[in-house]
């Protein structure tokens, strides 16, 4: 039986958060490059397929195709890790601090923007044959998601924040789903499958995605789109990473640990009572 229990993948969390806070930065910086590449470069594929069907949801359909190919290579996202590295220190793991998880956490943040800039910047050069052209159909798709990103959400001031904010949030609830879904299996077909369906929700339904912004972003200044970075950050990148934060930890990370990892040994010496006590019936009767 390939599937894990609960309690077994929970605890297999904790010791992944733990040996990314332990990581060089090399590897750490690598790791999250390749990430950040290859999860845009699963955005052009669905939004190219989107355009030329006419039809979102085989985009987000096929999608999740990139988020298992950098799992599966053991790459790392920043949602991801704002998910594991906590609960290694709420598990209260040998040398895990709030510094190192706060480390981990922006060499992260900066190997998934590098990532993700590279395949913009090769995505609009091969859009606009080498900045010579208009961007056609699907780099035009990409510039105006970018825009409508950032100053669709603007014209609504604190409000729109906000909704960034829960946005990301909800993304990161299915996204760390996904991060987990890679556990409960020790195989490859039912670990795709795992990742496949969260990942497919969260694109379809257009949450917002820290990485997957990082590239749309980019790309939509680079082919014309009319905001600034500081626009881009503002009222985009900090509210949704924030979002992602809080959604991931709360909804996946904690309920997974609380209700499994931290009361696993509370069930175990329960069973243990319970088993000394009924031995203790047997030979009194």
């Amino acid at each position: 039986m390939s599937y894990l229990m609960p309690s077994e993948f929970a605890t297999k969390m904790v010791d992944a958060g733990e040996s990314k806070i332990f990581m060089s930065t090399r590897d750490t910086v690598i790791r999250a490059y390749m990430a950040g590449a290859i999860l845009a470069l699963a955005a052009v594929f669905a939004v190219t397929i989107a355009v030329q069907t006419g039809v979102f949801l085989v985009g987000a359909i096929l999608f999740p195709v990139g988020f298992c190919m950098l799992y599966l290579m053991g790459f790392d996202l920043l949602t991801g890790v704002f998910v594991l590295t906590p609960l290694a220190w709420l598990d209260k793991r040998p040398g895990v601090t709030i510094k190192g998880i706060l480390r981990n956490w922006g060499l992260v943040f900066l190997g998934n923007f590098a990532g993700a800039l590279t395949v913009a910047v090769m995505m609009a050069f091969v859009f606009t044959m080498g900045f010579n052209t208009e961007p056609g159909a699907v780099g035009t798709k990409i510039a105006g998601i970018g825009e409508a990103r950032t100053l669709g959400y603007a014209q609504y001031g604190i409000a729109g924040w906000f909704t960034i904010f829960v946005r990301g949030m909800l993304c990161n609830w299915m996204v760390s789903m996904g991060v987990v879904g890679a556990m409960i299996c020790t195989n490859v077909s039912g670990k795709i499958l795992a990742m496949w369906m969260p990942i497919m929700l969260f694109f379809f339904m257009a949450f917002e995605h820290s990485v997957v912004n990082m590239f749309l972003f980019p790309s939509a200044m680079i082919m014309g789109g009319d905001f600034s970075i500081l626009d881009y950050f503002i009222w985009n990148e900090i509210p949704t990473a924030l979002g992602n934060l809080v959604g991931g930890l709360a909804f996946t990370g904690l309920t997974l640990y609380t209700t499994h990892v931290r009361t696993a040994p509370k069930r175990k010496q329960a069973v243990t009572v319970a088993a000394q006590s009924a031995s203790s019936s047997v030979r009194a009767a």
